[in-house]
């Protein structure tokens, strides 16, 4: 797709009343109490301003299919590129929707209302095909009820963009009313190279009760899809269930860094080119050059 024609505009609307939070930094996993064994699979969904990303279908039928549950971080721009997969993941009562930031920038390094801006109008954009759910006054998945009526009236949730972010953005996420949130398992899917037998050995090496694991599912999960299957397997015989980011802090005391980062601190703070290339298979890498795959973009429904 011509850059041009990539380049949507956040829609113009007033957002839904909420309430500033307090600052208290970014959450990496979340500390249960007893023998609790609580995982939360989380899977990106963003777009940078001159691209149209995928949407892996596959992922999403499998989890839904086996009856887990994720939380799936949105892009606003993504959310308006892919209007029905939205609507079809925030009226999934499987599934939780949060924000990813509008345009998928380092808040690490914008400022001022270009900050503000990247956090709102994501949240404006999901408003926006939620009012249009609610329009069409379907029915949900599970037939009881309308499907808008499952979806959240704004979003509570934000992930910063390669978990990269800065104190001014930090106070921006809180005066939103939108609590942070990070991981402490990353399955390094954004790199090409990482197979799906890699990316299923980070992911149970490294996982223990309370995690947040990171995965991607906008056509840069590179083999997410194949590794999914085996990692749901074998937390399932540790004895782990899976549940949304929200239903995870409310089990538990949530673990807080007060700077963002990948894997130790410092490891996003360095400057990066506009299109980052994944570098490590076990570090944060991403592969953002060109549009993904028409494989990659299937057309699964609900």
């Amino acid at each position: 797709m011509q850059k041009a024609a990539a380049r949507i505009a956040p829609p113009q609307r007033m957002l839904a009343a909420y309430s500033p939070t307090a600052q208290r930094g970014v959450i990496r996993r979340v500390k249960l109490t007893g023998d609790k064994k609580l995982v939360a699979l989380t899977f990106d969904l963003c777009e940078q301003p001159s691209e149209i990303s995928g949407y892996q279908g596959g992922i999403v039928d499998f989890l839904r299919t086996n009856g887990i549950k994720a939380t799936f971080f949105m892009g606003g721009k993504w959310m308006l590129s892919h209007r029905e997969r939205t609507q079809q993941l925030m009226s999934d009562p499987l599934f939780e929707v949060a924000n990813h930031t509008w345009e998928h920038r380092n808040l690490r390094v914008v400022s001022g209302q270009a900050l503000v801006d990247e956090i709102k109008n994501a949240q404006v954009a999901y408003e926006q095909v939620r009012e249009e759910l609610e329009a069409k006054q379907c029915t949900g998945p599970r037939g009881n009820r309308l499907a808008h009526e499952q979806a959240p009236r704004r979003l509570s949730l934000l992930r910063f963009p390669y978990g990269a972010c800065s104190a001014a953005a930090l106070d921006e996420a809180a005066h939103q009313g939108l609590l942070p949130i990070q991981w402490d398992v990353s399955s390094g899917d954004p790199a090409f190279a990482q197979s799906a037998r890699a990316i299923e050995h980070q992911v149970l090496a490294n996982v223990q009760p309370g995690s947040i694991v990171l995965f991607h599912a906008n056509g840069r999960g590179w083999h997410t899809d194949g590794a999914l299957p085996g990692i749901v397997a074998a937390l399932k015989a540790r004895g782990y269930e899976f549940t949304t980011v929200s239903e995870l802090l409310a089990a538990g005391e949530p673990v807080v860094s007060a700077t963002c980062y990948d894997s130790r601190p410092g490891d996003t703070d360095r400057p990066r080119h506009p299109l980052p290339v994944a570098t490590s298979p076990f570090g944060f890498g991403w592969l953002w050059h060109g549009v993904a795959s028409p494989a990659a973009t299937s057309a699964h429904t609900r």
